[in-house]
């Protein structure tokens, strides 16, 4: 039986008001024009099938279906033909409007819902460029079906609105080969719950540890260690934890020396890994040298080292580094390259070398880490004055300025919310410009000094106005209320205040993580900056304990180092042994990593004995205290290896790949060969020494590798200084003659290998 009925609220679930008055003026005027509001549903279905709703139902739908994903009618600029949905469904009203309004109410047949292109589209029976979405057999068919049965409502009167997603189980250990069916449960406004796994979107934050297909049957592979899977349902996430146990005997752990290795230690034996051993002094030193001092120990510090044999002796040697000027100039380098210190023009160089050397006194004195970032948000005045509002030079666009702050300082990538509701996250376009709001009242003046403006707090009421809705908002942080701000106070200090306190979830949090990545190659979570609940630390004890201890250190930078570097955990030998090999997150064995391009630059510097020398700089200048950009240009080494051009507070900017480009710059690059031939380097040095040839092989391996070099080694290098050299003519040179070439050769091979281009 077929009903027809005059058009009335209805339709749209019994609340006009639940969507927007142009969609209900066009949908009157569309059923005004055909005189009824046909539905084909019977008296016996209405009374018996459960009602559909859009927003509750039908949206889902599409967004399991891929309907409304990025490259498909999601698209930024215009679905495909002119069907625009909005991302993951997060503006329902917006798509009941395309969908049943626009085009004419071309994509709904009601008369004969079977025929509607929406649906032919979608099971393959038109042409369709995103292909079979639906089957017609499928039960979303048949409940699209159903909902242009009953009148296509937006959302019926009685629907709950779904207020939190969980996920069961919510952790648990999973056995390689093994699978686990996580079901998705909605929870509503009327305390109702449904299971929704058959619509919710299921997604692995790691396809090599857990496969989960689109049902939410995940499958555990052979890599041990720890995987989520995200689930998401109408805007919604929960998140599934999963460890993967290795399940090898792990024997006795190294002893724990402070709290990281408790937690790190205690992590490996639930999973069943074992460590590697802790490393021999030359290792630790080499290795704590470089990622403290971003050098390579002097040949002095490593004999000293080697032959103190007090128990204190590697604790010692970090508080030297840490006191060290090479620690203010590595981590200034680090910190003022995430800060877009670089060089556009001339007129930058006052405000680049004000704010670097502001960055490096600041680490050097140990100033809190909590005051160094006030300090830098909060500036007035000018660049010679107070160095850190050169930032404001850079960095001018406040959308530019809060998603900056929110990546570098708070971990969180809030880029997405600008235009519509995070994909993966809670933040929609209201916490986007709220957060910008903050910086709404930084106001500039030309100085005196080309290019450098005066920055200012402006009087006036803070407020950012939301592009999308024509809404001004006022500043709030993350969720967060800060308190009212009058037109007199500046917002960017209530926004310092807020990131300071002990309670911020992202501020703490953040940095230890960026760290610990600094220190151990990989983050304890990944990427660094993009800290989520859907993207869960491999060791969220850790984190958390690293956290607390930052917190009531008083924001103390040397002190999270202290901590990192002193346990075993960071002590750890690079070798892997038979069952850690495979570890790749957990921390069982220190991972190696190449040098980065200032680090290695300097490092080859103090192998060769010839410094490289920076236009318009002491000439004792190390690569890793530059104070920006645009030595890059007038050095063909920083370039190739990857030193990067500031642009970005994304540590992803800097290339840590190999290519053939460095290698070949290794090998025969003017650059290296004349370093080699520096007739005052190492090469030269070695050459006129008057000790043995033994004494000056021992010399080189400490240089390069901090370590003596071994029997084996040792006889090969010896070997080599033997072998006769040729002139042009074939004729042997003097023994003098051939030193240099020989040394040269040798020293060229050292530094080619792995051991010297890694830290280890």
């Amino acid at each position: 039986m077929i009903k027809v009925s005059p058009v009335d609220s209805s339709r749209f679930g019994g609340n006009l008001m639940m969507v927007p008055m142009r969609t209900v003026l066009r949908a009157g005027f569309i059923a005004l024009s055909l005189g009824l509001a046909v539905s084909t549903s019977t008296a016996a279905d209405s009374s018996e099938s459960r009602s559909i709703s859009f927003v509750n139902d039908v949206v889902p739908i599409f967004t399991k279906a891929g309907c409304n994903a990025g490259p498909c009618h999601a698209k930024a600029g215009g679905g495909p033909n002119g069907f625009q949905l909005s991302l993951l469904g997060f503006e329902p009203d917006e798509d009941y409007e395309s969908l049943v309004i626009e085009g004419n109410g071309r994509r709904i047949f009601p008369a004969a819902p079977e025929h509607s292109l929406l649906l032919r589209k979608a099971s393959g029976q038109v042409s369709h460029g995103g292909g079979v979405r639906l089957e017609s057999s499928s039960q979303e068919y048949a409940e699209l079906v159903q909902w242009i049965e009953q009148g296509m409502p937006f959302q019926n009167a009685e629907d709950a609105e779904l207020v939190n997603l969980t996920v069961e189980p919510e952790r648990g250990i999973v056995q390689p080969g093994e699978s686990v069916q996580l079901k998705a449960i909605a929870h509503y406004s009327d305390k109702s719950t449904r299971d929704v796994s058959r619509l919710a979107l299921f997604e692995s934050n790691s396809e090599a540890m857990l496969h989960v297909d689109e049902r939410g049957l995940a499958e555990a592979k052979t890599l041990p260690g720890r995987a989520a899977v995200m689930v998401r349902f109408q805007g919604k996430t929960a998140v599934y934890s999963a460890a993967i146990p290795l399940g090898a005997e792990t024997g006795e752990f190294p002893p724990a020396r402070n709290f990281v290795d408790e937690l790190v230690f205690g992590n490996l034996r639930e999973l069943g890994i074992p460590t590697s051993e802790v490393c021999d002094d030359g290792t630790f030193l080499r290795r704590v040298t470089l990622d403290i001092a971003g050098r390579l120990p002097s040949e002095e510090e490593t004999t000293a080292f080697l032959a103190d044999s007090s128990e204190s002796r590697r604790d010692q040697a970090i508080e030297r580094l840490l006191k060290s000027p090479g620690y203010a100039d590595y981590f200034a380098n680090k910190w003022t390259t995430l800060l877009k210190n670089r060089r556009d023009d001339a007129s930058d160089i006052t405000s680049n070398f004000a704010f670097h050397a502001w960055i490096r006194d600041s680490l050097l004195a140990n100033v809190p880490y909590d005051q160094l970032v006030r300090q830098l948000l909060a500036a007035t005045g000018t660049v010679v004055e107070n160095p850190p509002v050169a930032w404001y030079k850079r960095v001018k666009d406040p959308k530019e300025q809060l998603e900056d702050v929110a990546q570098l300082f708070l971990g969180v990538r809030l880029q997405c919310a600008q235009c519509h509701h995070h994909p993966f996250e809670r933040w929609e376009q209201d916490d986007y410009y709220s957060l910008a709001a903050f910086f709404s009242q930084v106001g500039r003046k030309p100085t005196g000094i080309r290019g450098e403006d005066l920055i200012f707090h402006e009087r006036g009421l803070a407020t950012a106005k939301n592009v999308k809705t024509g809404v001004d908002l006022r500043p709030a942080a993350l969720g967060d209320n800060v308190g009212e701000i009058t037109p007199d106070q500046d917002p960017r200090l209530y926004l310092a205040d807020w990131m300071a306190d002990p309670q911020n979830p992202f501020f703490a949090k953040a940095v230890v993580n960026r760290y610990w990545k600094h220190f151990f190659t990989r983050g304890l979570i990944e990427p660094e900056d993009d800290i989520r609940d859907t993207n869960p630390p491999t060791n969220p004890e850790l984190l958390a304990a690293l956290e607390q201890h930052f917190i009531e250190s008083g924001y103390d930078l040397k002190e999270l180092v202290r901590v990192i570097v002193q346990s075993n955990a960071y002590q750890l030998s690079s070798q892997p042994n038979e069952d850690n090999l495979v570890d790749r997150q957990n921390y069982s064995r220190f991972y190696p990593r190449r040098m980065q391009a200032e680090v290695l630059l300097d490092s080859i510097d103090d192998l060769t004995g010839s410094r490289t020398v920076f236009a318009n700089l002491p000439t004792s200048t190390r690569a890793i205290a530059l104070p920006d950009n645009s030595y890059n240009r007038s050095s063909e080494f920083l370039r190739v290896f990857g030193r990067p051009e500031n642009t970005s507070v994304c540590e992803c900017e800097r290339v840590q790949t190999s290519t053939l480009a460095q290698l070949l710059h290794l090998i025969n690059s003017s650059e290296i060969k004349n370093k080699l031939a520096d007739g005052s380097g190492t090469a030269a040095q070695l050459a006129s020494s008057e000790d043995s040839e033994e004494a000056r092989v021992h010399r080189l391996y400490l240089l390069a590798f901090s370590r003596k070099p071994t029997t084996d080694e040792l006889e090969t290098a010896m070997a080599f200084l033997r072998e006769p050299v040729l002139n042009e003519k074939g004729e042997p040179l003097t023994p003098q003659q051939a030193a240099p070439q020989k040394y040269r050769d040798l020293i060229w091979a050292l530094m080619n290998s792995k051991e010297f281009l890694f830290n280890h």
